[in-house]
């Protein structure tokens, strides 16, 4: 009898374990990635929302010390014009080689300082207060590489089922997010798990 309930108990707590979240999606199909020697991963992230500019601490803590096997790649999403506007912003400084100069600006100054930073001008400012070169700001601007990185920021959502962000892509194979994870640190943990059993294959 105590056998009996003892394997009951046990199929019962294996049932619960299944059935809890696991923190993470599998994306189906899984996406092709840039470097199939690295473990790859995406953030998607807007400088509009409140939860990217709180993760960013923590993300950015992460990348001082981030595997060796890591390709990280920042990804605005473009779900609308102004995510959109927002997306060029980093896209231009991603052609101009500053990104580690305004990214946590950019987010500041839209978060706290609440600027638009939209139109090109406000843009070009912004740049110019953090040494760049104006006429070099607006050719990047308006540069057919930019162009294209927008467009493509539009259509990249759908190919991994981002519907919102702070979003995490691992390998191109697993997808975790703030309701997944149920916390931003859960978000780092669970990444950083994927990275351990993706490097072991």
């Amino acid at each position: 009898m105590l056998k009996k309930s003892l394997l009951l108990l046990l199929f019962t707590f294996s049932a619960w374990a299944a059935a809890q979240p696991l923190g993470y999606e599998k994306i189906t199909p899984p996406q092709p990635t840039q470097n199939p020697d690295k473990v790859e991963v995406i953030e998607f992230f807007w400088y509009g929302c409140p939860h990217c500019y709180s993760f960013e601490p923590s993300l950015s803590e992460w990348l001082k010390n981030k595997p060796d096997n890591v390709e990280f790649i920042r990804q605005p999403a473009a779900f609308s014009k102004l995510w959109a506007d927002h997306a060029k912003a980093y896209f231009t400084a991603e052609a101009l080689g500053v990104v580690d100069k305004v990214h946590a600006d950019m987010f500041d100054a839209i978060q706290n300082k609440k600027q638009a930073l939209r139109s090109e001008d406000d843009l070009a400012k912004f740049f110019v207060a953090h040494g760049v070169d104006e006429t070099e700001f607006r050719n990047a601007y308006n540069s057919f590489l930019v162009d294209a990185k927008v467009r493509q920021a539009q259509a990249m959502p759908a190919r991994y089922g981002i519907t919102g962000v702070p979003a995490l892509i691992i390998n191109g194979k697993y997808k975790t997010n703030g309701p997944l994870a149920k916390s931003q640190s859960n978000m780092i943990k669970i990444m950083n798990e994927l990275i351990a059993q993706e490097s072991k294959l």
